[in-house]
């Protein structure tokens, strides 16, 4: 897969790509895909299609623990969010569409703080970024028109558990290993983004986990990372609109109102943290995420 990227040109090109070309992409795609969001708002008011109450302040609230959680550690929005939708009574489908739709703007603002904190590895974010968005598109058509993605997150569940452990034991051990030569990392991109497309969530737990579990630095990992869900969510969710449509957009404003608060944020959290203890908080928060997984998969 390395060879592939090479072949493609894509070493040569990221040398005359800046940072700041990155953050005008990421200005650029918000714009188009927000105009279509403008005309959906603008519909739903004139039908009176949106209902501003109790429940709205929530998902702002929602909106906000769940992004400040994914800015600050690099992961689990989806696993976040979706969780308090579901304890604020959606149903399981709209409120992972929801989230899905909703990641677009949250990423967006999270890729351009972490940005302006240099929180950046320029040459990780071009590994993982081509192939991490291809793999998320590949797994939006599937679960949109061919399978069932629950069916795979146990097993997701399950081996993030065992990654998780491994993290906490990496960060409590008293001697430090050199960081190992990245191999593969373009690969472990397109199967993070065609899981988190299939399962509702896991690029983060999946490529920072296995980033992290290699040496990196957790601080460049996770703001690397976290640009470049930007993209792998956009290009998902175009796939997933395409197909499935637009619903419950008060759901999906809320959510972006509390998530683009949250984001600076995060990426400031990010920035600052100790790096230990964010390698631990990142090991507890994949043990307790992937924990629950297998539980709600055991339940039904």
């Amino acid at each position: 897969m390395d060879k592939a990227i090479a072949v493609l040109g894509l070493t040569n090109v990221s040398k005359k790509i800046t940072l700041k070309h990155v953050g005008w992409a990421i200005l650029a795609l918000k714009l188009a895909i927000a105009g279509y969001f403008i005309y959906l708002l603008v519909e739903g008011f004139r039908t009176n299609a949106f209902e501003f109450g109790e429940r709205f302040l929530w998902f702002i609230l929602a909106g906000f623990v769940a992004q400040l959680i994914d800015g600050a550690l690099g992961m689990a929005y989806g696993v976040s969010c979706t969780s308090l939708l579901l304890w604020l009574g959606i149903p399981p489908k709209f409120a992972s569409a929801s989230v899905h739709t909703s990641e677009i703007f949250t990423t967006g603002v999270s890729g351009l703080s972490h940005i302006r904190f240099d929180n950046i590895d320029k040459r990780l974010f071009f590994q993982i970024v081509v192939t991490g968005s291809i793999g998320a598109v590949i797994g939006a058509y599937f679960i949109s028109d061919l399978f069932d993605g629950d069916l795979v997150k146990p097993f997701i569940s399950f081996y993030l558990l065992l990654l998780g452990v491994y993290l906490l034991y990496k960060a409590f051990k008293k001697r430090q290993d050199k960081p190992k030569k990245m191999k593969h990392t373009p690969l472990l991109a397109f199967a993070g983004g065609l899981l988190d497309a299939i399962g509702g969530g896991g690029w983060g737990p999946i490529v920072t986990s296995n980033l992290l579990s290699r040496g990196n630095s957790p601080r460049h990992t996770i703001g690397t990372v976290n640009t470049a869900e930007f993209f792998v969510t956009y290009f998902a969710t175009a796939v997933f609109i395409f197909v499935l449509g637009v619903q419950h957009l008060e759901i999906v404003l809320g959510l972006i109102i509390g998530g683009v608060i949250a984001a600076p944020l995060g990426a400031y959290i990010a920035s600052r943290i100790n790096q230990r203890l964010l390698l631990i908080l990142v090991g507890v928060l994949v043990v307790i995420s992937s924990g629950w997984g297998i539980f709600a998969a055991l339940s039904f």
